[in-house]
């Protein structure tokens, strides 16, 4: 009758110390093997990955922004590849299909219930092209995509520079070009009530302790006067 009460103290040492929100009686060090080190290193990549990029993205506008500039370029960038079929394996399919193809599975990689919300979404935007490819002609899809460039970009300048006020991600990290959408779904899935082990990411920081070049001048000569 030993075993019990070392279950208890062991129990008693994790909840005091706050590695668990709970006793769990040694179960998260079963979990924990089961999940296996690349699922950790995965998660971990994106989770440092997505702390950065928010750190760009912290004004609620500038997120708003975000969210109409990326389905913009998004359906620009597959728009005219719609109107290009592409056989694969016999199966009738189209260019933007076989180009988003690796991008989507890179994002389920970074996290599944994100990528799979990015993988509905990117269905109806790619529905919504092939729509518009079979009902214009080319060059109304060539004006339709260039104008939705235009929007897009639009809506990151005023994003950056008007309401968060700091120069892109893309600028310190390239690779942040295909994080934006992650950003967008992981706000949404938040909003609904999900995810909460990434509403942590989100939470607002001292402005000072923020990265990154700041658009206003009065700031950017007082950042350098500290720093000398």
């Amino acid at each position: 009758m030993g075993f019990v009460p070392r279950l208890t103290n062991i129990a008693r040492r994790r909840w005091t110390s706050g590695e668990v929100g709970a006793p769990d009686f040694g179960c998260n060090r079963l979990g924990g093997v089961s999940a296996g080190v690349s699922e950790r290193t995965v998660n971990g990549y994106f989770r440092r990955q997505l702390a950065d990029y928010v750190e760009y993205h912290r004004d609620w506008w500038n997120g708003v922004m975000h969210i109409f500039g990326i389905i913009s370029l998004f359906l620009a960038a597959v728009l005219p590849l719609s109107a290009w079929p592409v056989p694969v394996f016999g199966a009738p399919t189209t260019a933007a299909t076989v180009a988003v193809l690796p991008v989507l599975v890179y994002w389920l990689l970074l996290d599944a219930a994100l990528g799979t919300g990015i993988l509905v979404a990117a269905v109806l935007l790619l529905s919504v092209a092939a729509m518009i490819v079979s009902h214009v002609p080319v060059a109304g899809v060539w004006s339709i995509t260039a104008a939705l460039i235009v929007i897009g970009v639009i809506f990151q300048v005023v994003g950056h520079r008007i309401f968060e006020r700091r120069q892109p991600a893309l600028r310190d990290n390239p690779s942040h070009l295909l994080l934006g959408p992650m950003f967008v779904m992981a706000k949404l899935f938040i909003a609904l009530g999900f995810r909460q082990d990434l509403a942590v990411i989100f939470q607002a920081r001292p402005r000072q302790a923020r990265r990154g070049p700041s658009l206003d001048p009065g700031k950017r000569q007082s950042e350098s006067h500290s720093q000398s």
